[in-house]
């Protein structure tokens, strides 16, 4: 329990004394792109519906674990994309679940070419059991009022997606525009204090074929996320505003194999922006994926952790399964590359 307490410490930490990468993170992210940019809603011209779950730093009690759930479908000619999310993010004994709805308008730019614009409105439950907690001594003095608390947070969010199916695109999102403070009204008894902060995500991608027939494609992805660009606290020399979150990169390489077996490597690390620019190497990925005639998919992923927490942690792994089905075709007879 020692143990615990003292890694959950160093996660409320960073939530406080800094901006750090709040939003879960997910190695398979190029199958759930709705989780961070409501303008993919409807994009892949079908309806696909999936779920996804990971456990993080397995073998470390505490240590975050997320599920989302995700469905989304075009309407009205694939003019129209809707689509809904639901995430659960547990890290130690704070556990928060956010449900959103989407919607996507696909603007036509020339040839096969779509600029998708997306909005989209939620709600987070996001709530604690410091009971669980098992410190020897008091660390904060922030949650001393209220053991078990519960808070109902509102948010929206936008995103632009544009692309050319099977081939390329480029996506900025912005999943929650809102910073929440996680405390009740006045109730505050000390000046420290915790902030869920604005997330950004840029993503682009293509799909080369490695043959003419289009038995092998290659598929590169990059995934660039980073928090409160454009975020203040309440006073300029507040000390917050002197630290902030590294900027995070994953760098995705895979090849599908006849439109069914996918492989995949993934590199994910960050650049530190107050000291020095340095990078720092956070984990290295596989991935599989398989996809059925029927529109069923399956997949997993493994990241062998390359911080310090190799040691106690026996790295992360996801599994994935989702569903793709076309109403016009009743089937699908090639998948998406995006």
């Amino acid at each position: 329990m020692r143990k615990f307490a003292t890694i959950f410490v160093m996660l409320l930490a960073m939530l406080q004394f800094g901006e750090a990468q709040q939003d879960a993170m997910f190695t398979k992210y190029m199958f759930n792109t709705l989780n961070y940019n409501p303008a993919y809603a409807g994009t892949r011209g079908y309806l696909s519906l999936g779920a996804l779950h990971r456990t993080q730093w397995w073998g470390i009690e505490g240590a975050p674990h997320s599920q989302t759930l995700w469905v989304h479908s075009p309407i009205k000619g694939d003019k129209i994309g809707l689509g809904f999310g639901l995430m659960n993010d547990i890290i130690g004994p704070t556990n928060s679940i956010t449900a959103n709805l989407s919607y996507a308008y696909h603007i036509p730019v020339g040839g096969m070419n779509r600029l998708s614009v997306g909005v989209q409105g939620g709600i987070t439950n996001w709530r604690a059991d410091w009971n669980k907690l098992n410190a020897e001594q008091q660390f904060d003095q922030a949650y001393t009022g209220d053991v078990r608390p519960s808070l109902w947070l509102p948010n929206f969010g936008v995103g632009l997606y544009f692309f050319n199916q099977n081939k390329y695109f480029v996506g900025v999102g912005v999943p929650h525009i809102l910073e929440s403070d996680y405390r009740k009204g006045d109730d505050v008894t000390t000046e420290m204090w915790a902030r869920h902060y604005r997330h950004y995500f840029f993503s682009a991608g293509g799909a080369i074929p490695l043959d003419k027939s289009k038995n092998f494609i290659f598929r590169p992805m990059a995934l660039v996320k980073t928090v409160a660009l454009f975020s203040r606290t309440k006073a300029n020399d507040d000390p917050f505003n002197n630290v902030a979150a590294p900027t995070e990169f994953d760098i995705d390489l895979s090849v599908l194999f006849y439109n069914a077996f996918w492989v995949g490597a993934s590199f994910r690390s960050s650049i530190e922006k107050f000291a020095g620019n340095r990078s720092s190497f956070d984990s290295a990925d596989i991935w599989v994926s398989y996809f059925f005639r029927n529109g069923l998919r399956v997949g997993a992923a493994y990241d062998y952790t390359l911080t310090k927490l190799q040691q106690p942690a026996q790295g992360s792994f996801e599994v994935m399964l989702g569903y793709d089905l076309d109403f016009k075709e009743k089937k699908i007879v090639t998948p998406r590359y995006f």
